[in-house]
Formats: C-alpha cells, structure tokens, sequence
C-alpha cells in the first residue's frame, strides 16, 4: 500500500496503532502486546476544572491505579462473566417486572425484606465522608441508587476486609441517623431498599435500609446522612447513605458503593440541585490508566454527540437509549429497525454488551468473516463464543465496529480495548428479538458519555481518557 494511505493514531496508553487508509481505514492494526493490560499506573489525570463541574479520578478495581491496599486479585475471566450473567439477568428481571424483593436469611438478624439490587462492578472512585473528613474507595454503578459504606460496629464476621479503616459514625461531627416515621424512610421502603426499623416501630426508631445484589451479597443497616467531600473545597452536605452494619457475600477490599442511577435517593439526584442532575464518566482502555468521575454538563459540548434519553416505565434506575444500526469494518449491517424498538440500557457496572438475537447473529457472522486470519478458538461455557488465538502474530488487524443511536449519533469503539476482552468479541446475544439490551463498559471506553437527564439526553465523547 502507498505510504501516503497510512496515518499513524497514538492511543492514550502510549502504544501506537495504524489505521489503513483508502478503502481499509475502517480497520486498526495494532501490536499483540497492546491486547494486554498495562503492569503499571499511568498518572495521567484527565479530570475537568471547570468551575461548575466536581470532577474525581476513576480507575478500574483490579488494575495497579487502584488505591493502595484496595488491589483485590483479579478474577478469572468466567468467574468475572459469572457475576456478569448474574447482573444482565437480574436487570432483565428487574424492568421485566418479575424481580423478588423479599429474603429469608437467618444469618442476617434486623432484616428480612431487602431490595434487589446488580452486582460485578468494575470501577472505582475515591471519596471522604464525615466531620473530620474519612477517606473511601466505592464502585460507581449506574445499575444501584443506594449508596453505602461499611461502618463502625461491625465485627470481623459481619464486615469484609476493606482498604480503609471502617467509618466510625461516633467520631464524626456531622453524622445523623433517619427516624422510621420520616418521609425519607418512606420514600427508601416505596422504592424497596427499606429494611424495617430498629426497636420495633415507634417513633424513636431508626431507618434501616437492605439491598440484596444479582449475584448474592447482601448489605444491610442504618439509613443515615453525613458530609460527603468529593474534592478539597465540594461537599454534599446532609447526603443520605446506608451505613452497613452486616454485609454478606463476595465483596472484596473496596469500601462502599456510590449508587448514580436515577431514583430519589441515588447519589445524582440528591446533587441535582447543584449539578442538574448530569453527570459523566471516562473509563479507560485498560487497567494501568484513569479515567474520570465528573458531576454537572459541560459548558462547552465540542465533540460530543447525543441520542435521547428515557427509562423504562416504572424503574426509574436505568437509562436508556436506542441503538438503530451497527458497523464492522465500514460495513452496515442488514438488521430490521423493529429489533431494536425495545431499547438499549447504557451500564458502568456491565461488562459485557447484549444484544437481541437477530442483531449479535449479524455482527458476529461479520465480524468473522473481518477476521477470518486468525484461528477461532472452540466456544467457551463463559458465553463468549467468537474468541481467537493470536499466538505467532506480533500484529492483528481488527475491524472497527461502530454503533448508532436514535438521532444518528455514531460512535466508533476504541479498538482493540472497546471490542474485545481478553481476545474475545465483547458482546453476546439474547435468546430472542424481543428483549432489552445492555451496553456494556467495555464498549464505552475512551469515551466520556455524558448522562444529562436534565436536558434528557446522552452524550459521547471520543478519546476522552
């Protein structure tokens, strides 16, 4: 090929990728060793300082920029898509209206009604709570409104080990508890996060709030208010949380859980007085980077693009939107507008994207026939069936894939990082047409996307982190 059809892209991991010109520029060539995460931290911090906007460093869980001390082992790969099942099927059942909320435990003593809530989660973010202020890492999750954290008295069998010492509501200045006969406590039980009340239920009784997730583990306490510093200088004054007195299951190392979903009581919609109910994320293209948390809209909307938002009738957690087409290698496929008519719910906490049936059957024949070079591996049990071995090449060339939304906004995946995972195609296929989809992280790496439920949109920006 003529040297003046290669252009050379710089990724913000540092590696080098080049993009085909002429008829192939929807193709990416890249290095094997780009596939791989990075061994170290890249202290690069992408966050905003816009005066109007409360922006925060996010990394990924298990990868070397996590907080010292709160580097849990990785997970193996079908245990990480285990819990990923476990999450897409729990919110399935939750907009499908089938979802239980009541657990009979006998191992947990104050509750025995608990809201259901999605697990796996992957990505972190560091706050301070309380009066002298005590730091925290929590997950974000657009797929939880509750936010918690683990609080002092909580013994060794109660608690999991966490990176922090554990909050000490005794110690701070600011920390109130909820009564049960508040219109707060009333709102939390209607929206089914309530647990009851200590001590029976007299007035002079506490709020307590239970959460149950998709893949077991379960957290349950007092409902309660503190100080919440995001950076040095922004506080939320009086945010509600749970302050979890017995957590059960899986958990590991991290110290709470920053719930962005949009119900009352999520962390967005008690900041929407400041922040106007927007918010944005960057997760990055691999485990060795940062991305970004940020509260409020931009004030400058150059190179974004938007689609409209809306949730689903009746639970007011998840966004959505809705896809209308999908690309590989510049190529549109041939889907029926109608498989998509259910929407597409956009996730921090999914890993893996899933579509209706007819739509994966389209991309992953495509996106085959693009890679046809390299060996395809037998399918695994972890639901990921379009996987390849790449052992011998110190180059692949992999197609872009491209999603459009209602209103034409496009976006092309960062490639390899938003389309595969450990060499594998990052997306699986419902059982039927007739079902919502999940856009997972991976997909939505590089990208800032922007929730504005104000202005009732989102939006995407490239090479954002």
């Amino acid at each position: 090929m003529a040297s003046s059809h290669l252009r050379l892209l710089v990724l913000s991991c540092g590696l080098f990728f080049i993009s085909l010109g002429s008829t192939e520029h929807n193709f990416v060539v890249g290095p094997t060793s780009s596939f791989a995460s990075e061994p170290a931290c890249s202290t690069v911090s992408h966050v905003t300082s816009e005066p109007k906007r409360a922006s925060i460093p996010l990394v990924h869980r298990h990868g070397p920029c996590a907080p010292t001390g709160s580097y849990a082992e990785k997970p193996s790969l079908a245990e990480r898509l285990r819990r990923d099942r476990a999450r897409r099927n729990r919110i399935m059942s939750k907009v499908s209206g089938r979802m239980s909320t009541t657990l009979s435990d006998a191992s947990v003593s104050i509750p025995t009604a608990l809201g259901d809530a999605v697990g796996t989660l992957e990505y972190v973010v560091t706050l301070s709570i309380g009066t002298p202020a005590v730091e925290q890492t929590m997950l974000i999750d657009t797929g939880s409104d509750l936010s918690w954290i683990q609080c002092n008295p909580c013994s060794s069998s109660e608690c999991y080990p966490q990176k922090d010492p554990l909050f000490d509501p005794s110690k701070s200045s600011t920390y109130k508890t909820i009564s049960c006969d508040s219109d707060a406590c009333k709102q939390l039980i209607g929206d089914h996060y309530g647990a009851g009340c200590t001590n029976g239920a007299s007035d002079a009784s506490l709020c307590q709030y239970g959460i149950k997730y998709g893949s077991g583990e379960t957290t349950v306490g007092l409902y309660s208010t503190e100080t919440l510093t995001l950076k040095q200088g922004v506080t939320v004054p009086d945010f509600s949380f749970g302050c979890g007195l017995h957590q059960h299951g899986e958990f590991d190392k991290f110290d709470g859980l920053l719930g962005l979903g949009g119900a009352s009581e999520s962390f967005v919609s008690q900041t929407s007085h400041t922040y106007g109910g927007a918010f944005s994320y960057c997760l990055p293209p691999g485990n060795g980077t940062s991305g970004f948390l940020t509260l409020g809209a931009p004030s400058n909307n150059t190179g974004f693009v938007f689609t409209p938002m809306h949730q689903f009738p009746g639970v007011s957690t998840f966004y959505m939107v809705t896809l209308t087409g999908i690309s590989v290698g510049g190529k549109q496929l041939d889907i029926p507008p109608a498989v998509f008519s259910n929407g597409m719910i956009i996730d921090s906490g999914t890993i893996i994207t899933g579509l209706p049936a007819t739509a994966y059957s389209a991309l992953r024949s495509e996106f085959r026939n693009a890679m046809s070079a390299y060996p395809l591996l037998p399918p695994t049990n972890n639901g990921l069936d379009t996987c390849y071995n790449f052992a011998g090449h110190s180059n692949v060339t992999v197609p872009k894939v491209s999603l459009t939304f209602n209103g034409g906004a496009t976006i092309d995946l960062d490639v390899p990082s938003g389309v595969l995972i450990d060499d594998c195609l990052a997306f699986v296929g419902g059982n039927s047409d007739n079902t919502i989809g999940i856009i997972g992280n991976v997909n939505q790496r590089t990208f800032e996307v922007l929730y504005d439920t104000g202005r009732g949109n989102v939006g995407f920006r490239s090479g954002a982190c």
